[in-house]
């Protein structure tokens, strides 16, 4: 019997140490993070105090949030003007009721919360959402717009970039560059 206590004691103090030396590794990695940490708030601290941030006492970027809120947010049905170029100089146009709109933009989050079952450890991620349509989209075809036609309410849809850009406004403009501009949808404008 004794030597089965001795067996266990020796097995136990040999888990203890084993146990210990994990521990003593871990508060030394944790220790070497907390002091990073300590670090990095402690020059963040610095540089505030040195250097705050400035106050306004007027925002251009709430002014032109604002305007676009004015001139998009309050008319229903508002036309607006899109002038592409394409890689040669062309230029051509689309009227939409509305705003043409990417799509990156989309009605529900992309995202949503789901507890998960890891193992030992449970909590909460957050994971790709289906869109509305009930499929999963990647958000990453943001150079494609659509809208609706004006006059016909035809779905329409272009793409940007690779050298096509396009120049968006709520009136139709008169510049030199647009007087040859190709209605690229049914409506046209009048001249």
């Amino acid at each position: 019997m004794r030597r089965l206590t001795r067996l266990a004691v020796t097995a136990l103090a040999v888990t203890g140490l084993a146990l210990g030396a994990t521990a003593c590794s871990e508060e030394a990695d944790s220790s070497s993070r907390a002091k990073e940490n300590t670090a990095r708030q402690s020059n963040y601290d610095k540089l505030v105090a040195r250097q705050p941030s400035h106050t306004l006492t007027y925002s251009p970027t709430r002014d032109t949030k604002n305007f676009w809120i004015d001139t998009w947010g309050k008319t229903p049905n508002k036309l607006s003007y899109v002038y592409i170029q394409n890689a040669n100089g062309e230029y051509g146009y689309f009227v939409l009721k509305g705003l043409p709109v990417t799509y990156c933009v989309s009605l529900l989050p992309p995202e949503q919360k789901s507890r998960v079952d890891v193992g030992e450890y449970e909590g909460d991620a957050y994971i790709q959402a289906p869109s509305m349509d009930g499929t999963f989209s990647s958000n990453s075809n943001c150079d494609a717009y659509y809208g609706k036609d004006a006059s016909t309410g035809a779905y329409v849809e272009f793409s940007v970039g690779q050298n096509q850009s396009y120049f968006l406004y709520d009136k139709p403009l008169d510049l030199p560059q647009f007087k040859d501009a190709k209605p690229l949808g049914p409506t046209t404008l009048k001249k």
